[in-house]
């Protein structure tokens, strides 16, 4: 009898190796070889699947003391870019979906943002405070291309005066310039720039669909010129495999014109952790038990600890080690002042609802 049907495999351009079942499914799928001889047949890539969501309220809120916005908009599900290590990829368990390639090849786009979100920044008990896009899935992910949902979103920020934050591995935010520099003179936006390695090889691996490490440098770059305020997070820092590159690009950053940068270290929740170690063993099998072993170690012991205090940044010498380091960095880089960034909400007007009587005045 043969062995079993390989279930993880490296596909081009993508990040997972599998599409493993979500916690919420109750069907397990497992790929057997019925024994007969055959030729090695190719496997087709996976292919992006954009499909149109209409959704029925599109700001979300937050209350976790861990995380620096009260309240956010994600216009898509899901997300290409294929990060290996994003966070969000187990929230695609609650479509149904895997959090696998899934995540990156079966996408949502809410098609109804603008109208949506007009609705609820109208509401009377609405109270303004600064807007998030990107906190679950990357607003400029290749799909906003031709979708410009994100640009939507950004123009009634924009037209109402409310301030807004903005997290981003992607240039694509340059497109967007005719709108965040208007913003920016008036104190209403700042964007932050993810940039967790300058190795282009790595990156191609860890992150395979987002812009490559100088491609963001340079949109640092880029939005600093034309005055708009952004910073650098240094995100995730995994340990053994891309905090060798944690000072360099605190020094570049400063150099390009960042006004700020933090960090967080890698989080394995839920399927994350199945995910991650495919990876490993497939790209760096030599070093794999030496990341998760340093991994556990800034965890209390285990792959993930959701504890609000140690979650971001982890605990023990390692972290500890981390946490000095980015201090220094920033210290050399003149970054170390506070990100006293306040985003002014003292303008907002509510947007205007289209009536069918029309204009009276």
């Amino acid at each position: 009898m043969s062995d079993p049907l390989p279930t993880t495999r490296v596909h081009k351009g993508r990040g997972a190796a599998s599409n493993p079942e979500g916690r919420f499914e109750h069907i397990r799928h497992q790929a057997e070889d019925d024994g007969w001889l055959r030729e090695v047949e190719e496997v087709p890539r996976p292919t992006t699947e954009v499909r149109e969501e209409r959704a029925r309220s599109v700001i979300s809120r937050n209350d976790s003391p861990d995380v620096g916005f009260d309240q956010a908009i994600n216009p898509y599900r899901g997300c290409e870019h294929g990060c290996i290590y994003c966070y969000a990829r187990p929230s695609h368990a609650y479509l149904n979906l895997s959090p696998g390639l899934d995540f990156e090849t079966k996408l949502f786009a809410k098609t109804n943002l603008e109208e949506i979100f007009r609705l609820e920044l109208s509401k009377r008990s609405y109270i303004c405070k600064p807007i998030n896009i990107g906190s679950n899935t990357d607003p400029y992910q290749p799909i906003e291309k031709k979708w410009r949902l994100t640009r939507a979103a950004l123009a009634l920020l924009n037209e109402c005066n409310h301030p807004c934050t903005i997290v981003t591995k992607n240039a694509l935010v340059e497109r967007d310039l005719d709108i965040l520099v208007p913003m920016a003179k008036r104190n209403l936006v700042q964007v932050f720039i993810s940039i967790n390695s300058l190795d282009n090889k790595l990156a191609s691996k860890l992150e395979p669909r987002a812009s490559a490490p100088h491609r963001r440098m340079k949109a640092v770059e880029t939005l600093a010129s034309a005055g708009v305020p952004v910073g650098v997070l240094v995100a995730p820092i995994i340990p053994a495999l891309n905090e060798r590159d944690l000072e360099a690009i605190v020094e570049q950053a400063g150099a390009a014109g960042a006004r700020s940068a933090g960090y967080t270290c890698v989080r394995l929740p839920h399927e994350l952790k199945q995910l991650f170690r495919e990876w490993l063993e497939l790209h760096y099998p030599d070093r794999a038990s030496h990341i998760i072993s340093l991994i556990q170690q800034m965890n209390g012991g285990k792959d993930y600890d959701s504890n609000f205090a140690t979650r971001m940044r982890g605990q023990g010498v390692f972290a500890d080690i981390i946490r000095k380091r980015m201090q220094v960095a920033r210290r050399k880089a003149g970054l170390d002042r506070a990100w006293d960034t306040v985003l002014d909400t003292s303008c907002f007007v509510a947007p205007r609802m289209e009536s069918p009587q029309g204009e009276l005045f």
